[in-house]
């Protein structure tokens, strides 16, 4: 009640005040009109001056500049190819001039449940008489890429296993030395997965070649 009675109170105020200013004018339709020419009459009032917004037009202005600094720094490539050499030349021809593949193997227990929805019930690291998904993967990336490597030489590392879990990761060989081209890498590849056994849950593992 208190609140309801101090708001009737300064609304009384209000319309006082407004009819005290208001009853020296009258407009044309007989309401009252305390400033029919305000910028004579109401000490308050600053003209405005009204201005074209510019923002939705600088963003316009803008749009072709930072799309040329995107064309700059890549380049577009269409999805139309349809054989290797297609996509190796459209690769050239967008700018690439070399490659230095890194290739990091994940191998986590996910791979197992992953494969059992999407491999035929098998890990996606299983080892038979056709290719499973990371040697489709390394083939594939390894034959587009391997014509833009100058040394042909690739740094190979797994993560995930029994013996590194999330925390380090491996060499494709004991010496660390690379493998030359991605045949080697394969063939390596073959070799470690029987010896490997799957643990933990799938991480992201910064690998560097150094």
């Amino acid at each position: 009640m208190r609140g309801k009675r101090s708001k009737d109170q300064s609304s009384g105020r209000r319309n006082s005040s407004y009819d005290e200013s208001s009853s020296s004018s009258w407009n044309q339709y007989g309401y009252p009109s305390p400033y029919p020419y305000p910028s004579q009459q109401n000490p308050y009032y600053t003209p405005q001056q009204h201005q074209p917004s510019t923002s939705s037009y600088s963003r316009e202005a803008e749009r072709p500049q930072s799309q040329r600094r995107m064309d700059k720094k890549y380049s577009w490539i269409a999805d139309d190819c349809t054989t290797l050499d297609q996509v190796i030349a459209a690769l050239a021809q967008s700018g690439l001039g070399s490659s230095n593949l890194i290739v990091g193997i994940d191998f986590t227990k996910s791979n197992e449940w992953t494969g059992a929805r999407s491999f035929n019930r098998r890990s996606l690291h299983h080892i038979g008489s056709e290719q499973n998904p990371y040697e489709q993967a390394i083939s594939i990336i390894g034959r587009t890429l391997s014509a833009f490597d100058e040394d042909n030489l690739i740094p190979c590392f797994g993560f995930g296993d029994e013996s590194t879990n999330d925390q380090e990761v491996f060499s494709f060989h004991q010496d660390e030395r690379f493998c030359n081209g991605f045949e080697e890498v394969l063939a390596r590849y073959r070799e470690i997965v029987p010896q490997l056994g799957l643990a933990g849950v799938a991480s992201i593992y910064s690998i560097s070649p150094c």
